[in-house]
């Protein structure tokens, strides 16, 4: 059932501590003044996922066909695509984003709705890249069969 908690008065001087340091954990907090971004957009054969972070590399917000409200095979398709990447599109103007680089791996047939919906939104998109994993050799071929 988890723990019990024990909620006890405390004076103001602890009070005043609290408020001086950093929120408490679980309470998201709104970064405003971001204005560059990256978005990541994984396009695979069954899902899109975009994920849209600062400079640094630190998740401002995520979401995925699936999440947006997509199931089965209606989550690969450019239409979902783009519904998550207008419902991004909200949560990026609150943290002020108005600048974006994006990041496309994956060979799903939603990675160039998703493009153009941010595009489409407002967005000034400062550089595309492809990002897709590509074996430079691969594995070690089987051997020849004798017969």
């Amino acid at each position: 059932m988890g723990k019990k908690r024990i909620i006890t008065k405390s004076t103001e001087s602890s009070e005043s501590k609290k408020s001086d340091s950093q929120p408490p954990a679980g309470i998201s907090v709104t970064r405003r003044g971001i204005l560059r971004g990256c978005a990541y957009i994984q396009a695979t054969y069954n899902n899109t996922i975009i994920t849209i972070t600062d400079e640094k590399g630190g998740v401002i917000a995520w979401s995925s066909a699936g999440s947006v409200g997509f199931s089965g095979t209606k989550k690969a398709t450019p239409f979902a695509a783009a519904r998550v990447a207008e419902f991004l599109a909200e949560k990026m103007r609150k943290a002020g984003i108005q600048e974006l680089m994006v990041f496309v791996k994956g060979v799903g047939s939603g990675r160039d709705s998703a493009i153009r919906a941010l595009a489409n939104q407002g967005f000034a998109i400062s550089r595309i890249k492809d990002i897709t994993p590509i074996p430079h050799n691969g594995p070690r071929p089987r051997k020849p069969r004798r017969v």
